[in-house]
Formats: C-alpha cells, structure tokens, sequence
C-alpha cells in the first residue's frame, strides 16, 4: 500500500513537473529562435539596401566588402542575386539550396519564420530579403547565419530546467514518501498490533500517534475493542479456573465419601459402584485438564526454560512396557527442548499408549528443530486430523477411551507459547503422526 501511495503521488508529480517544464523550454526555445530571426533580418536588410544602393550606382565594392567582412566575423554566408536570379556577389560558404528561399524574395516577401532552434539543430538558418524600392526589385539578399550561440543558450536553459525538475522530483518524491509514511502510520500499527494480538500477545495494543485523525480515532477504537474482547476472555479463563480449582475439593471429598461407603454395600451393588467411581475418576480428570488449559492460556503454566527430553522418556518406557507397547526413542542424551514442546510429547505419549495396540511401536524422534510423535495404531482420516485440536473432540470411533478431549487442545495452546507449529500427519503404513516444529518451519505429509 504504502509503495503503491508513492508510485501514484511521485507521478502525479511527474505529470506536473512535465506540465510545468516543457511548455517552459519549448517558449524559451520559440522566444530564443524569434530573437535570431530578428537580429539576422536586420543584418539582411542593411545587405538589402546596399545591394539595391550598387544596382543603382552600377558599383559593387562597397557590397561585396561588407558582406566579406560580415561572413568571417560571424561565419555566415552572404549571397546577393539579381532579379534573374544571377549570383551578383556571395561570402562565405553556402550549404543550403536557396532556390525557393529566392523566389519568394523575388515576390516581395521576407522570411517570417525559422525552424525552431533547438539543442540537437539546426546547425543554420536561411534568410532572404528583397532588395529594393516600393515595387521595383533590384534583386534579392540570402543569409544563411550559425546558430551555434542560439542553440547553446536553449541548451542551457533547457539543462537548467532538466535539472531543477530533477532537485524538485527529488524533493517531491521524498515528500510523497513522508506524506505516504504519514496516511498509512496508523494502519502499519494496527497491523502490527494485530499480528502480534494473532501469535498470544493478548496486552497488545496501538499507539496512536502521527496520521490522519480518522485513522487514529480508529486505532482509538481497535483498542477499546481489544480491550472488551481480552478482558471477556480474561473473565472466561478465570472462570474456567476458579471453577476448576474450586471442584478438585469437593470431587475429592466425593471420591472419599464413595469410598467409606464401599464396606456397607451389598454384593448387587458392587457394579454401580464401580461405575460410579470411574465417572467420578473422569470427572476428576476433565477438572485436571480445563485447569490446565486455562493455565497455559493464561500464560502462567509453562515457565520459559528448557529441559532434557531424553530423560523424560523413562517414566514412559514403564507405562509402554506395561501395555505391551515398544516405545523407540531417537532422542541424543543431550538434546533439550522447551519445557512447552516437551508438555507436547507427553500429551502425545499419553494418547499413543491408549490406542496403539499391543505389540505396536511408537517413535519418537528430534531433528533438526523438528519433534516426531509416530505411532502405528489405527490413526485418523484427514477430516479427523484437521478437527483432533479442537477442545472436548473425540473420535466415534474411540468414545469409550478414557480421556477428556482436551489433550491435543492443550497441545495446541502450548505450541503457541514457544512459537511453535504443531501438525497431525499419517503416518505410513497406517498410524498418526504428531509433529511439533520448534522453529515454526512450513510442513509437509511425509
């Protein structure tokens, strides 16, 4: 936008400059060529009048010492005809043919117009003057005069304006780009605020300043308006929590309640028991993890360090073990991740080891930058894949896997926080892919 604003007002600014200068050269040129024309007629019609003074003396020195001395002070040449057309005295060096130019001396007219002058010609002009009194024509002058002088003056006045329309494009420009910097200040503002509202940076804002005031009062706005949307978001996460946080007491007593009663029921009661308390363990772990989700949405959950991952990856080895399930780690002893990313595998780790069946194999694996969750269990169809981060989704095909539907969205949140970039892919011959890249890269299936 902002080159587009400069590209329109440098040339409308072309256009005025142009309109301004040519007309300008182009007058200097006419006025220029005119004063040329009227300084070579007066030298013609003094040759003129000679000429016509030695037709009637019948003595042509006079004349012919004159237009001499004319042509090697100015390096014109001089050419006298009579009315036949007979060359009665010449000077100089003549280039031009001069046959109409006589004939229309011959008719009683002088030249009344030159070819304008300009820098790139032409090199002479020719003039021609009749030579006598009232109708009676002794002959004719022909002047074929240098315009080397006037074509160095319009060179200069036409380098002058060249180069004063260049300070002024200059000028000009550079003003366009200020003006241009100036319209759309408040809109690079509101871009910013708004790329930086887009990656989790909820107390951003604009900061009105230098531009239009209409474009001010809304950036004025835009910041009324995050303001209302990032406290309604802010009331929504505090409830989330404060909620959470306030059921993990009462679901506790609950679960102790159940438990002191489990001595007093009777042998046909021992199955809705059972059930009971296993909802009652759900509940509690959809508490756990709404608690979590509003803690890393808030941004309080995950502290900025790093950690190993290697080591991480042992307590997971026990539970895979367990369940029958070979967990391969191409992970370096050394190699550290965010505290985020590493928040990530575990949530991975966890939904792997309750679909992947026994005897399968989940890998995971650190390169470049890139973290690798891949399992060869059932998977999930593209659809799948593109609705999984959504919160409180589960397949139709797993609702009876323990689990609250809000891990991957957890997963999500966290990418976000250390600028990451998390994709389901398939994996291939079948399975599920989690991929987190740390150095937010594009991604492609593989």
């Amino acid at each position: 936008m902002n080159s587009r604003l400069v590209v329109t007002f440098t040339t409308l600014i072309v256009f005025l400059i142009a309109a301004l200068a040519v007309p300008l050269g182009l007058a200097y040129a006419s006025h220029r060529t005119n004063r040329l024309l009227l300084d070579r007629r007066a030298d013609a019609t003094r040759f003129a009048e000679l000429a016509d003074q030695a037709a009637r003396e019948d003595d042509r020195a006079g004349l012919i010492a004159e237009i001499d001395r004319y042509a090697e002070l100015y390096g014109a040449a001089v050419r006298v005809r009579d009315r036949d057309g007979s060359i009665l005295a010449t000077a100089g060096r003549f280039d031009a043919d001069d046959q109409d130019a006589t004939r229309l001396a011959l008719s009683g007219r002088t030249t009344e117009d030159l070819p304008t002058i300009s820098p790139f010609g032409p090199a002479t002009v020719l003039l021609a003057e009749p030579a006598g009194r009232d109708a009676q024509l002794s002959g004719v002058v022909l002047l074929e005069a240098p315009t080397d002088r006037a074509r160095l003056d319009v060179s200069l006045v036409w380098g002058a304006l060249a180069l004063g329309a260049l300070v002024a494009l200059a000028y000009s420009a550079l003003a366009a780009r200020r003006l241009a910097r100036w319209i759309l200040r408040p809109v690079t503002e509101l871009d910013r605020t708004t790329r930086a509202i887009a990656r989790g940076r909820l107390d951003a804002r604009a900061h009105p300043g230098a531009g239009p005031s209409e474009l001010r009062r809304l950036e004025e706005r835009f910041n009324a308006m995050a303001d209302a949307v990032s406290s309604a978001m802010e009331r929504q996460r505090a409830f989330v929590a404060d909620a959470s946080h306030e059921l993990r007491t009462p679901l506790t007593v609950l679960g102790l309640r159940l438990e002191n009663l489990e001595p007093h029921l009777r042998g046909e009661g021992a199955a809705e028991f059972e059930e009971a308390m296993a909802e009652l363990d759900r509940l509690a772990l959809l508490v756990e993890d709404l608690l979590a989700l509003a803690k890393v949405e808030a941004g309080t959950a995950v502290e900025g360090k790093e950690v190993a991952l290697a080591p991480r990856l042992g307590t997971w080895r026990e539970v895979y073990a367990a369940k029958g399930v070979r967990l391969v780690a191409d992970i370096s002893e050394k190699s550290v991740v965010p505290e985020a990313a590493a928040r990530i595998a575990d949530i991975a780790l966890d939904n792997a080891q309750k679909f992947v069946p026994e005897g399968g194999t989940v890998t995971v694996t650190l390169d470049d930058g890139v973290l690798r969750v891949a399992d060869d269990g059932p998977g999930l169809s593209e659809e799948e894949r593109s609705e999984a981060p959504a919160r409180f989704w589960r397949s139709g095909a797993h609702a009876n896997v323990p689990g609250s539907g809000l891990g991957l969205a957890i997963a999500a949140e966290l990418a976000k926080t250390c600028g990451a970039t998390l994709a389901l892919l398939p994996a291939v011959p079948r399975g599920l892919v989690v991929e987190l890249r740390l150095k937010a890269q594009p991604y492609t299936d593989r």
